[in-house]
């Protein structure tokens, strides 16, 4: 086996991907062949890095430099220079927009300072299609420590005692629901990992998958052992390909390693994993309706109890967990419970992956401690508001969460603070908004969501939300009435009381959080105006006549031809032919177009 002097790690997620990281990787693998230096340093494809913002990235081990935004064409240069030569390629380092200087190594880098990371630990490490990458990294030995100095009752017990509660949304402890799991006496179990990641922005639990499908599937044979099932289940949406695909390489791997199937470890237990697949419903993150999909019935929650946990799959004990809770499992078991319970709050321990997006310098993955305030996670970790705009607000939870503003930014974030402040965990989507964003809107975005992915089995979430929806339209259109806004208040809190499961049960949070917090917003709609510009029944194009040029630009572009003008001459726009899309101002190189 080669020794190398060099690696270098490539993102080898999604994201990059798209921005041709692997046509990078084929490059670099054909410099370094040229060079004749195949031999000395490795390229090697991993995950997500979670520095989305600045992908593709480029890690050198063993210095640890760091390279952002790298496109195929850089290849030659990175192995000329940084491999033959030892310079670093100092266009391609990240510059820290503060300071205004070069930083090299991650390390310095302030989108990782402030971040633990647990449920990410391999990502950007380790090759996820390669097993011996994981096992070099402890990979398995949580199973073979579970296996051979725990009892199944004493492993549920470290799981109780670390505080690690589930990271899906509702914060039920993991602990717990395997204990309950494992005392329902049956022939047939199942373990299940929730993978159907829904959230508008969300991609947290898609990146571990993708980076680290073997912890997920360690986690789940432990699971399996503590709770007495021989079958574990991956139900995950199939616009997930890259996660699919790794995750087949994964289970085969670990059957062939002897990790899956009977005997595992020369023990006496049994347990595989199969992938299921969903068709991408949003209702189907809710667990009972997740398992009638399996079952291939329709995906629809149902009235709990029984919980799954007496009766799920099939109608057997099943144990649900999403995948970041399963990702932070076999570390517990290596490190302790009093490990991972000395990180976070006293009711909320351990760290959280957030999906960091929206108007935000640094969009990325970030996994940071419970009981970091928002301000932290926004403005250092994510480097502020893009453009230099003023933050408004930011919304946690997806659209079963709520939209927090400036008031709560310094409020350590944790289950518990959220739901007080009109939020919660949700699965861990974090879209931040700037001035610009009419808070109106994003509550009629989000409840359009909602309304699209209601199973409708029940009245509250089909025809509540609906109505709901119904009133927003109008108030973004210019036909709302004061009456509409108390209405908005009675219709969400009905659907928050009498819906069936947890999502329908927390859609109105989006309308009822902005209601709170922006209430003047919705005032100003009734009022016939729109705050933040963004809703066209409120807004007119005009062209200022002294700096208009009459150069045409905008008479060319205009879809209506609304724009009409003479040549050097100022151009006028007639409002009843505009359709308010916007695309004139946009062209105009003068600044003469304003919106009024």
């Amino acid at each position: 086996m080669a020794q190398y002097k060099m690696h270098l790690l490539v993102c080898g997620g999604t994201g990059c991907r798209a921005s041709e990281s692997t046509k990078l990787v084929e490059n670099l693998q054909t410099v370094l062949r040229t060079n004749g230096l195949d031999n000395e340093v490795q390229v090697v494809t991993t995950g997500c890095f979670g520095f989305c913002e600045k992908g593709p990235i480029v890690k050198v081990m063993p210095d640890n430099t760091f390279y952002v935004e790298v496109k195929p064409k850089d290849a030659e240069e990175i192995i000329n220079e940084h491999a033959i030569k030892g310079r670093k390629v100092s266009r391609l380092l990240y510059v820290d927009p503060k300071k205004e200087e070069a930083v090299s190594d991650s390390k310095h880098m302030g989108f990782y300072q402030k971040q633990i990371r647990i449920a990410l630990r391999n990502c950007g490490f380790i090759n996820p299609e390669n097993i011996d990458e994981y096992i070099a990294r402890d990979g398995y030995a949580a199973l073979g420590k579970a296996l051979t100095e725990y009892s199944p009752e004493q492993t549920i017990d470290v799981i109780k005692k670390s505080g690690l509660r589930g990271r899906g949304g509702a914060g039920f402890p993991t602990g717990l629901k395997w204990e309950f799991a494992s005392k329902y006496k049956d022939n047939e179990k199942y373990v299940v990992c929730n993978a159907d990641e829904g959230d508008p922005g969300a991609f947290m639990d898609r990146s571990i998958l993708e980076g680290d499908p073997h912890s997920i599937l360690e986690a789940m044979i432990i699971c399996g052992y503590c709770i007495g099932a021989r079958n574990g289940l991956i139900y995950i949406r199939a616009e997930y390909p890259l996660a699919i695909q790794r995750l087949k390489i994964a289970i085969n791997q670990a059957r062939e390693y002897g990790l899956l199937g009977e005997n595992i470890l020369g023990s006496s237990l049994s347990f595989d994993i199969e992938i299921r697949y969903g068709a991408g419903a949003f209702v189907c993150g809710e667990e009972t309706a997740l398992i009638h999909s399996m079952e291939g019935e329709r995906g629809e929650p149902t009235v709990k109890p029984p919980f799954p946990a007496e009766a799920g799959y099939l109608g057997k004990p099943t144990n649900v967990n999403n995948v970041e809770t399963y990702a932070s499992v076999p570390v517990i078991i290596l490190k302790g419970a009093d490990w991972f319970s000395s990180i976070g709050t006293e009711k909320s321990k351990g760290t959280k992956v957030f999906a960091l997006a929206g108007k935000i310098n640094n969009v990325g993955l970030i996994e940071v401690p419970m009981g970091t305030t928002l301000r932290e996670v926004i403005f250092e970790i994510g480097g502020g508001i893009k453009n230099g705009k003023a933050f408004k607000a930011v919304q946690t939870g997806g659209p079963s969460g709520g939209c927090l503003t400036e008031k709560h930014l310094d409020i350590p974030i944790d289950f518990e603070n959220l739901v007080a402040s009109g939020s919660m965990m949700g699965s861990g989507g974090m879209i931040v908004m700037d001035e610009d964003d009419c808070m109106v809107s994003v509550a009629k975005f989000y409840l359009e969501f909602t309304v699209e992915e209601s199973c409708g089995k029940c009245a509250p979430c089909r025809v509540g939300n609906k109505r709901m929806q119904e009133i927003l339209d109008q108030l973004t259109k210019g036909n709302g009435t004061s009456e509409m806004i108390d209405q908005l208040y009675n219709l969400g809190s009905v659907i928050k009381d009498t819906a069936l499961c947890g999502l329908g049960q927390t859609s109105p949070n989006p309308v009822l959080s902005t209601l709170q917090n922006f209430h003047n917003e919705y005032v100003a709609h009734v009022e016939g105006r729109c705050p933040a510009g963004q809703c066209r029944a409120f807004i007119q194009f005009l062209i200022i006549a002294k700096k208009c040029t009459g150069c045409t630009a905008c008479t060319r572009v205009c879809p209506t031809g609304a724009i009409t003008g003479e040549r050097k001459q100022p151009h006028t726009i007639d409002q009843l032919a505009c359709i308010k899309c916007g695309v004139c101002q946009r062209k105009c190189k003068f600044n003469a177009i304003e919106v009024m």
